[in-house]
């Protein structure tokens, strides 16, 4: 089985689209993408320094307008399973059906410059730590009160959140753990992006979705969403939601992917499957010369026998109410679960509301901790298995 990805921010490169202005129709299209996504594709993919192109509001749009540039030339209706990273959700919900391409260029548009705006209300930031052990770095991370923004798998966390924070945090750092500043315009994926969420909300409202045509991999949970007004709620609340590429790794393994494609411009996805995904192919497309091998493992990966529509063997219990949550106190990560088991409680202001899972198997993963508020629909804990 072969899965086709999106890159997120920080992916681009200064002048990666200049070889694709060769192939046919290619200038028509980032034109007219530039029309709706109210920036230059053109000059921003091919002329631009990287200095521009590290703008929000101009990076978002043309890593959505690369990303379906690049499938238009790759045979996507034999293609089972999509992701992408941050943004790059966009662009997959367009290779998914769930968006047109036209709705995910106009929704990119207005994300970044929402978010680019969110990011000059107040001064914050954003480090990447590398290594250590993984509870310790999320426990440092909240400590200095800042956020875990995206978790990616491969000993990468990127905490987010206010400048003095993150000063604290580079001063008291995990232990065999490398903080490295990075060079962005605020805290991504944090509540500091609310005000680009609701005004990004309000667009999407206008964007009648329609049903995956594929498996889609949500950057929320790491899950298959299989309906299309949900996947968009989603795509609009990930502006302020934790990043769990580390999650979607695990469910590519847990499908049993045998290779990823990763869409221009790639490397930053490639590598983090490198890391975690151990054994399967990866082809990483950057100019037309890498199409070839893209179409190559396509053929050669979904003529393995693998059907066109499989289902993860896993599920997620969501919230389904807003509260505070507290896990049951008896279950611990690994214990068996029956199918209607009360696994914890939301307390509202109503009173106390169960949560059951809904199918048998084992708990593979806490989403959500004791105390921790909660919004309806989110996802609280992570069921594998069979049992």
């Amino acid at each position: 089985m072969l899965a086709v990805l999106a890159p997120g921010q920080g992916s681009q490169k200064p002048g990666f689209l200049t070889p694709w202005l060769a192939l046919p129709g290619a200038e028509a299209r980032l034109r007219w993408w530039s029309a709706l996504s109210g920036v230059d594709l053109m000059h921003l993919g091919t002329a631009a320094d990287a200095e521009e192109i590290k703008d929000t509001a101009k990076t978002q749009p043309l890593l959505v307008a690369a990303a379906l540039l690049t499938a238009e030339h790759l045979p996507m209706a034999d293609v089972p399973v999509v992701a992408g990273h941050s943004v790059g959700e966009l662009a997959a919900s367009a290779l998914a059906g769930v968006l047109s391409a036209e709705a995910a260029i106009t929704l990119a548009g207005v994300r970044g410059r929402e978010m680019a705006a969110a990011c000059a209300l107040e001064p914050t930031g954003m480090s990447a730590v590398l290594g250590g052990d993984p509870d310790e770095v999320i426990a440092k991370i909240e400590a200095a009160g800042l956020y875990p923004a995206n978790r990616n798998g491969a000993g990468q966390v990127v905490a987010a959140g206010s400048l003095d924070g993150l000063e604290k945090l580079a001063a008291e750092p995990p232990a065999k753990a490398r903080i490295t500043a990075l060079k962005v315009a605020g805290a991504f994926h944090t509540p500091f992006m609310a005000p680009a969420e609701e005004a990004l909300g309000k667009v999407a409202a206008g964007i009648v979705p329609a049903a995956p045509s594929k498996i889609q991999l949500s950057n929320l949970d790491g899950t298959a969403v299989e309906d299309g007004a949900v996947m968009l709620q989603r795509l609009v609340r990930q502006v302020t939601a934790p990043v769990r590429w580390d999650l979607v790794m695990q469910t590519l393994a847990d499908l049993g992917v045998t290779a990823i494609v990763e869409l221009a411009p790639a490397g930053t996805l490639a590598g983090l499957a490198k890391r975690a995904l151990k054994g399967i192919e990866i082809v990483s497309v950057n100019t037309p010369d890498d199409l070839p091998a893209a179409r190559d493992a396509i053929a050669r990966h979904v003529a393995e026998g693998h059907s066109h529509e499989p289902h993860p063997e896993f599920s997620v219990v969501v919230a389904g109410a807003a509260g505070v949550f507290a896990p049951a106190a008896d279950l611990a990560v690994g214990a068996k679960i029956a199918d209607g088991q009360v696994i914890g409680a939301i307390q509202t202001r109503q009173g106390p509301v169960e949560v059951a899972a809904h199918g048998a198997g084992v708990l593979v993963e806490w989403l959500a901790h004791h105390d921790d508020p909660v919004a309806p629909g989110q996802a609280l804990a992570r069921i594998g298995g069979q049992i």
